[in-house]
Parts: C-alpha cells; structure tokens; sequence
C-alpha cells in the first residue's frame, strides 16, 4: 500500500513539473518571437510575414492552453509580448508591403481575431 501511495505522488510529481515546463516554454516561444521581430522584421516579405502569422498564432494557442496557470505576472508579460509582436507586424505591413493590402489586411485580421478568441 505504502508504494502505491509513493508511485502515485511520484507520478503527479512529474505530471506537475511537465505542465510547468510547458507552460514556461511557450512563454520563452512568445519572448523568442518577439525578438526574432524586432531585429529582422525589417527584412520581411509577403512570405515571411504568413509565415510569421502562422507562429504567431501557434504560440498564441499554446500559452491560450494554460492561461490558467499563468501568475499574474506573466499573464501581464504575455500581454506586452503579444503587444510587441502585434506592433511589429503592423508596422511591417504599413512599411514593406504596402502594395499588397488585402493580403497583408487578411493575415493581421487573422492574427487579431486569434488573440481575442
């Protein structure tokens, strides 16, 4: 019996440290992107930026997964990460891509309507 109980606490155990680390990676994945749009998002084309998009909201669907596990902390850091994110694709849209409205306008209402689901 006394093994039973130890295999079930060391079976939650990992469970618990598994959903924490997948929690704090889809962060590091918001804070990665970030980055990857404020030093090369300037270079962008149509490709890059559907590209882009689709990460965009892959990671967003991740974090989405556990938002009730987030502290309120992070919850705000999510917050100004997606808000960075979403400032950089909308200045690289108005300054790259001009030219290319309704595409570029589908891939932004497409990753707005994902943040507010």
């Amino acid at each position: 019996m006394k093994q039973i109980k130890t295999m079930l606490l060391v079976g939650l155990t990992v469970l618990l440290m598994a959903s924490c680390a997948t929690k704090e990676r889809a962060l590091d994945r918001l804070e990665n992107f970030s980055v990857e749009l404020q030093y090369h998002s300037q270079e962008y084309d149509l490709n890059d930026w559907e590209h882009a998009a689709k990460k965009f909201i892959k990671i967003r669907k991740d974090i989405s997964k556990h938002e009730m596990e987030y502290t309120s902390e992070q919850k705000r850091r999510i917050g100004e990460l997606e808000g960075e994110c979403a400032s950089y694709m909308v200045k690289g849209a108005k300054d790259k891509v001009v030219g290319i409205g309704s595409e570029i306008g589908g891939i932004l209402q497409g990753i707005f309507d994902s943040i507010m689901k």
